[in-house]
């Protein structure tokens, strides 16, 4: 269970500190607004995927588990082949940290969340634990990612996202094969 633990929650960590870590280059001041959006976004989307995924489970019944696989694949893959320009530009203009802006950016960063929320059930976690790590990473990562965001290349924050895409592709691969055999 440690193993699917890691794989779960490391990848949500990358992205978080990817994305702090460009709004930390573009000079965003406030961290622990940030921290603290981060956090109630990335806490709540696994519980609001884990309750639109189980009556929807329950309405397909078993191909709800190949459907929570391709739910965490396709976020995988939209992670690691974005375009990261379009993305540094929305985050521009999402810095602002007002109005509609803010709930933009949490639910931006946030995504790969929800997508974990389909896949809880499947995944038999604890929800409450695995819900507090999520929230404990977020908040780490973000104020690690905004402090040290105008110190990292551009290419190390990519590597960063790219490399949460991958491990979701390498959860969602997984899954797929426990479930075949």
């Amino acid at each position: 269970m440690a193993a699917r633990l890691i794989a779960l929650v490391l990848p949500l960590g990358l992205d978080t500190f990817a994305v702090a870590a460009a709004l930390g280059a573009l000079g965003v001041q406030q961290r622990l607004t940030v921290s603290a959006l981060f956090t109630a976004f990335e806490a709540g989307m696994p519980l609001t995927g884990l309750a639109l995924g189980a009556p929807l489970g329950h309405a397909i019944g078993g191909a709800a588990d190949y459907v929570a696989i391709g739910v965490l694949l396709t976020f995988g893959l939209y992670t690691l082949l974005d375009s990261q320009e379009a993305d540094e530009q929305r985050l521009a203009e999402l810095a602002s940290l007002r109005g509609p802006a803010v709930l933009l950016l949490g639910v931006s960063v946030s995504l790969d969340e929800l997508a974990i929320g389909f896949t809880l059930g499947l995944l038999h976690m604890p929800v409450v634990l695995v819900i507090a790590l999520i929230a404990g990473q977020a908040f780490l990562l973000a104020q690690l990612g905004l402090r040290l965001g105008s110190r990292l290349s551009r290419r190390f924050r990519e590597g960063a996202e790219r490399l949460a895409g991958l491990a979701l592709v390498g959860l969602a691969v997984a899954l797929l094969a426990e479930e075949l055999l």
